[in-house]
């Protein structure tokens, strides 16, 4: 048995709910769409108290289950106008489940700026966060920690967060407790300021009572070993997310200079510098981290602690996703350079994927050249102060190309999209259109999946594939880079689940967990007005000829949407 919290910020008071069996399992993702849906929320502003901000964990939080403890925020978006789930790996769902809760909603707004505070003994409180205003997270983060003591975990609104700018992430605590790790996607951040919600701080404690923990414990063994023999596994527990820049740039998908090229070396010639290969061996040879666990109990390790020449920390994490836009989308091509303007966007909190493609369509509109690591630092500079300009390029990569007129602008339904080129990386690319979570890669990946001698409904197909997967773990609360064997041995998850909590699954029930999550996820939107024209590739992926394979975008949303709604109805 769990409980849910429902959180009236106006009055401040707390409501327990009651989850059991498997609606402990229907959590994270599903939970949020299922929630926002039910309380019929599409037509609100999301920015206004009518907008509830939903916390979801999944039926494994408190464990050690190697990639389970992940956490799901959900809301309606004020970047995409739709639905967002944006998950985050850290030590907050692990301590929500170490307290019995399965997740919390915030509804209303607070008067004044508060921390709300989750004990493992007595009830949830209300204090005053005035003296945590305005500073940048990592200062913020540790002053919680004076206060709070360091058995806690800590979900954070950053500064950028504060003015409700779209770029804004929450920062949740890493097992070291940086506030580094974060649901940084669709503006969930903005959200948590609108309700005046400084941060949330809730006790780490220890495990939770389970229906056969001995089963259990087997069942958690099992899935770790079966990761140990995963080849995708052992790449990431190797080199980190950052081994998919050198996929990417072989391929030529890899976004470079606001996605006008594919290919930032020839690997054949040169060394690709910011690789997974490269970065591996500069930070061993430094002293820094490469294999480090973002959550509790992981056993893939796909994080790193990067240090610069002299061996100190300069960010954690350094990964793919920030490699690709914050860096060569930019021009840049050096690692540091990377790693720098990577820490100060964690300060702030802001999802590195989309300031990364805010600050390319910038230098296209001629603001400074490609490779400007200097005007990327100021510009955050002013994010930071949250000055005029700085409220404005905080609106996000949509918005900020519309201000200056800007023809070639790389985003789907208003949210910048992931480091991987459509034209080029197709099965992503179909994801990337028609999730209705806006562009985004986590949502059903396929990188190495190859695409040239297939038709539309084929990968499209495929593409369905994996949103379904991927709706699936996120809504068990279950990192989808564990997907090599998390897809593959459905029986193993679904005993876990019964072992963990009497839920009576039965082995077809992932597919249905991720199916239902995205019936759900599609109708939300439907709801919110977003219509198959905001699905379509901006026109300059269909146009203009990506070096080195010269090839164009070639799938339709119509085709590619027919085909959805085909899987999704069987």
């Amino acid at each position: 048995m769990r409980t849910h919290l429902h959180i009236d910020l106006a009055q401040r008071a707390v409501t327990e709910e009651t989850v059991e069996g498997v609606e402990i399992a229907r959590g994270g993702r599903y939970r949020i769409a299922r929630m926002l849906t039910d309380m019929d929320v599409a037509g609100v502003d999301p920015l206004s108290p009518a907008n509830p901000l939903i916390f979801a964990n999944g039926p494994f939080a408190g464990t050690n289950f190697s990639n389970g403890n992940r956490m799901s925020v959900g809301c309606k978006s004020p970047l995409t106008g739709g639905i967002k789930e944006a998950n985050t790996g850290g030590t907050f769902g692990f301590a929500l489940g170490q307290l019995q809760i399965c997740g919390l909603t915030l509804y209303g707004a607070s008067d004044d700026w508060i921390i709300i505070r989750i004990p493992k003994e007595g009830p949830v409180t209300f204090e005053p966060a005035d003296a945590f205003m305005g500073m940048g997270n990592f200062e913020t983060a540790a002053r919680l920690h004076e206060a709070y003591g360091d058995k806690v975990s800590i979900a954070l609104c950053g500064p950028v967060g504060e003015y409700q700018g779209l770029l804004a992430g929450i920062a949740f605590s890493d097992p070291e407790n940086r506030p580094a790790r974060l649901a940084a996607r669709g503006g969930v951040g903005a959200v948590m300021g609108s309700k005046k919600v400084k941060a949330i701080i809730a006790d780490k404690f220890k495990m939770p009572p389970f229906h056969d923990r001995r089963k259990l414990m087997g069942g958690i063994k099992a899935y770790g070993d079966l990761l140990g023999q995963d080849p995708g596994v052992k790449n990431l527990n190797l080199y980190g997310t950052a081994y998919v820049a050198d996929v990417t740039n072989h391929i030529g998908g890899l976004p470079v200079r606001n996605f006008s090229a594919g290919r930032l070396v020839d690997k054949d010639v040169e060394v690709l510098k910011v690789g997974g290969h490269h970065i591996r061996e500069q930070n061993t040879e430094r002293g820094g981290e490469t294999a480090h666990a973002c959550m509790p109990g992981c056993l893939i390790k796909c994080s790193n602690v990067y240090a610069d020449k002299d061996g100190q920390e300069v960010v954690s994490p350094l990964e793919y996703e920030t490699i690709g836009l914050m860096g060569t989308n930019c021009g840049l091509t050096d690692p540091d350079d990377i790693a720098r303007v990577n820490a100060i966007a964690n300060d702030l909190g802001i999802d590195t994927i989309e300031a990364g493609a805010l600050m390319a369509v910038l230098m296209e509109a001629g603001q400074a050249p490609f490779g400007d690591v200097d005007f990327m630092v100021a510009a955050l500079a002013e994010i930071r102060a949250g000055n005029e300009r700085g409220r404005l390029l905080a609106q996000g990569t949509g918005r900020v190309g519309r201000h200056f007129g800007v023809a070639r602008i790389p985003v789907i339904k208003d949210q910048a999209i992931s480091a991987y080129d459509p034209r080029v990386i197709e099965v992503t690319g179909i994801t990337m259109m028609v999730t209705p979570q806006g562009a985004d890669h986590t949502a059903g990946n396929m990188p190495a999946y190859p695409c040239d001698d297939k038709d539309t409904d084929h990968l499209a197909e495929v593409s369905l594939t994996a949103q379904i997967n991927a709706a699936a773990a996120d809504s068990l609360g279950i990192c989808v880079f564990g997907k090599g064997v998390t897809d593959k041995n459905a029986p193993l998850i679904a005993q876990a689940i019964n072992d963990a909590h009497d839920a009576g699954v039965d082995d077809g029930f992932l597919r249905a967990l991720g199916s239902e999550t995205l019936r759900l996820e599609r109708a939300f939107n439907r709801a919110a007005g977003l219509t198959d024209a905001d699905d379509e590739l901006p026109a300059f992926f269909l146009s203009e000829p990506l070096a080195p394979t010269n090839k164009v975008a070639r799938h339709t949303v119509a085709d590619v949407n027919r085909v959805m709604e085909m899987g999704l109805a069987g």
